[in-house]
């Protein structure tokens, strides 16, 4: 038998239950990871609340690090011993072992420890496909990053600032603005109030042609007003809430702007992209131009506290759950 964070209806973090459950055995095209660590991320939030939607009862996580098992029919590429990682796929990871598509497992460099890869893959990645394909980001530019002292913001304040782009992070407090400084942002603002004034005097006039948003309702229209003509906003989260709808009218208002929401799932969900992505972040990881930030961990088995946590904001970089 093993251990999970199950959930049997939506709400709040008293949802998250410490379950015994049938070790899985793999299928055809399946490898059981005995996990060392699992990551902690707001999509995770999502669906313990119904925002998104999966079967119930169901254990949530899409991240995790550890080390191979067993492997099922057809998988030529890993062997019981290997050091994996991955982010994406089915949910699951809120467990003490689990069986995962060997399509989205990589293996893990020497140099990256269970408790980094953990805390990396998904947000890393995320990363990755933001500042090279939702938006090519050219070195000399500057970006608006929301959120900046959390675990994605972190990574990309320091991956942009790698490639050359000025960053102007936006935080909560002024605690979080010293760690987003210390992380590669040139530029600190705290709160929306006075948003669009602030970038315009950083910036000379200019605005930004690219804004990351993973905050939503709160701050899409002080973000918008942030742009540059045919600037691009990118709304990759929802931490205060949905976006509601937009009339296209406003984005042709605002100097024809262009507006994506774009998903892990889809920038992810090849074997390709995955290894292509991953190969990135080991790189700019193992250089020591990112550097990951795990600054809390939680048993697994305290899940619903490190919830509560991510929710009230009380969290900077990134965290983990061990089992």
């Amino acid at each position: 038998m093993s251990k999970a964070i199950r959930i049997h209806a939506h709400g709040g973090p008293e949802v998250l239950k410490w379950e015994q459950v049938p070790t899985p055995q793999p299928g055809p095209n399946e490898v059981l990871v005995k996990h060392e660590a699992v990551g902690l991320n707001f999509i995770d939030v999502y669906f313990r609340t119904g925002l998104y939607k999966a079967a119930l009862p169901t254990t949530l996580g899409m991240e995790g690090a550890g080390v191979v098992q067993a492997v099922g029919e057809k998988v030529k590429s890993f062997a019981p011993g290997d050091r994996v990682a991955y982010a994406g796929g089915a949910l699951g990871a809120y467990a003490t072992e689990r069986v995962i598509n060997a399509e989205k497992l990589v293996k893990l460099p020497d140099n990256i420890d269970f408790k980094t890869a953990a805390a990396m893959m998904l947000q890393g990645l995320t990363a990755y496909f933001l500042l090279h394909r939702t938006y090519k980001l050219q070195p000399g530019q500057t970006i608006l990053v929301h959120a900046a002292a959390g675990g994605v913001g972190l990574i990309l304040c320091q991956w942009a600032k790698a490639l050359g782009a000025e960053v102007i992070g936006v935080v909560s407090s002024e605690a979080k603005a010293e760690i987003a400084r210390a992380h590669g942002a040139t530029h600190s603002i705290i709160g929306y109030a006075n948003l669009p004034a602030e970038v315009k005097a950083i910036t000379g006039g200019a605005m930004v042609p690219v804004v990351y948003d993973s905050v939503g309702k709160d701050s899409f229209n002080a973000s918008l007003d942030c742009l540059a003509p045919l600037g691009l906003m990118a709304c990759f989260g929802n931490a205060s809430g949905p976006v509601p709808p937009v009339e296209l009218s406003t984005l042709a208002a605002k100097g024809s702007l262009f507006l994506t929401r774009p998903s892990f799932a889809s920038y992810m969900s090849a074997q390709a992209d995955i290894l292509t992505g991953a190969a990135a972040l080991f790189d700019v990881v193992g250089s020591g131009a990112v550097k990951i930030s795990v600054n809390q961990s939680f048993p697994l088995e305290q899940a619903a506290a490190a919830h509560t946590a991510l929710e009230a904001r009380q969290t900077t970089g990134s965290t983990v759950l061990i089992p």
